[in-house]
């Protein structure tokens, strides 16, 4: 492994917030720390549209296509291994193959991204090439859609940033709470996310539906969702809060800073999201980091983030009603200091940094099989 010379391919990295750039800053940070440890020879990111920026190992393109084509293959004749943090980055790795028919070629499959139909060559393309999945769900899911018998694919599950502090200060809520405006004895729920018309599987609408019941038994609480919006997607939840008389127990923050979302983490008694188009799930482990108990659906990678349930309740996520019980189960049914501890030890021992290095040191001194490194 100590010869290895890598080279990352990235769309986004610094300039966007959301979970794959997230995974893309803490896999450069990995490269850095195994290139430090002499477990690896060099490593080398491109990024396609973000802004410039003065980082060692680190080059971006703001979008020039061309330059940025041009700068991969320069750097690929140099490299041992390619790893591609997006399925959109597939036409050069193509061309990567053609020109040196024995690199070894590496794809992130994150989830929605690698789900959808693909053209002939893409799906011939992933078969000759590593997958790395962020969840065994999206792992199966790229078996059942591109016929892929799997043995190219490795599930390397997301994990919190190198820099995620699990902090034991006592938080005081109550200020937090006095400071935007709500009262002191309420329950807090939370959901971040985009908030997207074309991609409308988070599961806030469904929770907003269930929320009409939840409210008469708990009139106080509060219902957070975090995130940007399209103008459909905000025109359309809002109508909905109106239309179960939620307005004085739903918010819609709109894009926040990490600092501000940290504080709505810390705030909030239960993350719910019952997702049903999870690639992995990382908003989970954030909210896990931070104390929340959760509510996730049960049917795409959010079992790989709740470790199949251990770590939260998981529901059907397009059943109301579970979505209303298991809310009502969870208020009434708090988790302990010491409860709530232990499932932060789990998330260290399962999604930490440390435990995200080994698994990506050990992913790449396997040996690929051979029908990996040929063809084009």
């Amino acid at each position: 492994m100590k010869s290895k010379n890598i080279l990352f391919l990235s769309l986004y990295t610094y300039s966007l917030t959301g979970g794959i750039e997230k995974v893309c800053r803490t896999f450069i940070d990995v490269l850095k720390d195994l290139t430090d440890g002499s477990s690896l020879k060099k490593h080398f990111t491109l990024s396609l549209h973000d802004r410039k920026a003065k980082r060692n190992f680190y080059q971006a393109f703001e979008s020039r296509l061309s330059l940025f084509a041009l700068a991969t293959l320069n750097k690929s004749l140099k490299s041992t291994t390619i790893i591609l943090s997006h399925i959109n980055l597939l036409p050069l790795a193509r061309l990567i193959r053609i020109i040196s028919p024995k690199k070894k070629i590496i794809l992130f499959a994150h989830g929605i991204e690698v789900w959808k139909p693909l053209s002939g060559w893409q799906r011939d393309f992933l078969s000759k090439i590593e997958i790395w999945a962020v969840s065994n769900y999206t792992a199966e899911s790229i078996k059942k859609t591109h016929s892929l018998i799997g043995q190219n694919i490795h599930v390397l599950n997301n994990s919190l940033p190198k820099d995620f502090k699990f902090s034991e200060d006592s938080v005081d809520v109550n200020l937090i709470k006095s400071e935007i405006n709500i009262p002191i004895d309420s329950k807090v729920l939370l959901t971040v996310c985009r908030l997207s018309s074309a991609e409308q599987y988070k599961g806030y609408d469904l929770v907003l539906k269930g929320l009409k019941d939840v409210v008469k038994i708990y009139p106080k609480l509060r219902y957070f969702i975090v995130g940007s919006a399209d103008g459909a997607e905000q025109k359309r939840v809002e109508s909905l809060i109106v239309n179960y008389n939620l307005e004085a127990n739903v918010v819609l923050t709109g894009f926040v800073s990490d600092k501000v979302i940290k504080q709505f983490y810390q705030l909030a008694d239960i993350f719910v999201m019952p997702s049903k188009g999870e690639g992995f799930g990382l908003v989970f482990t954030e909210a896990l980091a931070y104390g929340c108990m959760i509510l996730a659906g049960n049917a795409d990678g959010s079992r790989d983030a709740l470790l199949n349930g251990e770590m939260g309740l998981l529901v059907d996520p397009e059943n109301v009603d579970e979505i209303y019980t298991g809310l009502i189960q969870l208020l009434n049914q708090p988790l302990s200091k010491t409860e709530l501890k232990a499932r932060r030890a789990q998330v260290m021992a399962n999604f930490g940094y440390d435990k995200y290095l080994a698994n990506v040191k050990e992913l790449l001194t396997s040996p690929p099989a051979n029908s990996l490194t040929s063809g084009s």
